[in-house]
Parts: structure tokens; sequence; C-alpha cells
């Protein structure tokens, strides 16, 4: 079974080779591309993680960095460079790049960083999964619903919501019941977690 999908561009043919050696050896899926302009031109699935050269011909890694984040692409990047600058690693990294490494590679490391940049891939469309099912949820709830799981999730009780509402307390209860049932939320804490899935991050 594989470990992952791996994507390497890297304009040294025999960089390549040998890094796709290392990867299917150690039971990746990997797919090589020689420019950016290939790696773009090739529709694939976005799943996995890019291995990617910084400095390449024509279109830099870092510009292949932007076009990718431009394109809604999040895949995880690992920068390998043979003559990789201090300001080129530091903005490869504030773009969101897991690594950057400097060639020869270690192969160790470099494995490493490939499994956590996969790692860290999983664990983002885990959440998207998650935030869509919340999301599908949340379209099933009334207009008080929405208003109740408003006030639950802000920790006010249900005389508190009541008196904001203008309605009767035993009302609220009906109405939350109602609306932990179709959220499949067991708990106030597992109701605030959903919650915080579908609320955009803050600056």
């Amino acid at each position: 079974m594989s470990q992952g999908r791996v994507s390497v561009v890297d304009d040294d043919v025999l960089v390549l080779r040998s890094l796709d050696r290392l990867l299917r050896a150690a039971g990746f899926d990997v797919q090589t591309f020689s420019s950016a302009r290939e790696f773009l031109g090739r529709p694939e699935p976005s799943t996995g993680c890019v291995v990617m050269d910084l400095s390449m011909p024509g279109f830099s890694g870092l510009e292949l960095q932007y076009a990718l984040a431009q394109a809604a692409d999040s895949r995880p990047i690992v920068f390998i460079s043979g003559h990789g600058s201090v300001p080129s690693s530091v903005e490869a990294m504030k773009a969101g790049a897991i690594d950057f490494l400097t060639k020869p590679l270690d192969e160790r490391k470099f494995l490493d960083a490939v499994r956590t940049a996969l790692a860290k891939d999983r664990a983002a469309r885990e959440r998207d999964a998650e935030r869509a099912f919340v999301t599908a949820r949340l379209a099933t709830l009334t207009m008080r619903e929405r208003e109740v799981l408003a006030g639950v999730v802000d920790g006010k009780l249900n005389k508190q919501i009541a008196a904001d509402l203008g309605t009767a307390e035993k009302t609220i209860k009906v109405h939350r019941a109602r609306m932990m049932h179709k959220m499949q939320a067991d708990s106030l804490a597992g109701l605030v977690r959903a919650w915080t899935l579908t609320q955009p991050p803050r600056p």
C-alpha cells in the first residue's frame, strides 16, 4: 500500500531519477517533472505533497509555490536546493513550505520531511471532510435552532437564551434538543468544536 503521493519537480534529470528510486523504495507513489511548467501543464489530483527545486530555469520554485497558492492547491511543499540562500529559504517557509533541504540530500532527513508533509496533507483533508459534514448538518437547522445554537456556543444558559429570544425556557429546551440531534453532537464540547470548524480563521 502506498504511503502517499509525491510529485517531484527538478530540472536536473539525475536528481529526478535518484529521488524517484529513493521514494519508490520507501513505498511512495511518485510522479516526476523536469520543469515547473511541465508540472502545471499536467493536470493531476491535488493530493499528497510536492518536492521542488528552488532554482529552475524560466520558472523558479518560489514562483511555482506562488502559482499553486493562487490555484488554491494546498499540497505541502518540501524545497530542495543546491545553493539556497537564507532569504529564499525564509521566503519559502513563510509561504508555508514544510522544509528547506540542501543538496546533496540526507536521505533520512529528506524522507522524514516527505512523511511530515504527507501527514499534514492527510490532516488537512480530514479537517476539510469534517468541516463539510458539519456544514451539511448546519443546513438542516431551522432559523430558531440556529439562534439557539449561537446562544449555546456563546455559553449561555437556556433561560438566558429564552430571554434573548423572547420565549419560554421549556421551548428553548425543545429547540436545543432538536438542534443537538441534527448536529449529531453528544456533548456541549463536541458542539462547540463542530461550530468552530465552520468559522473563518482569525487574522
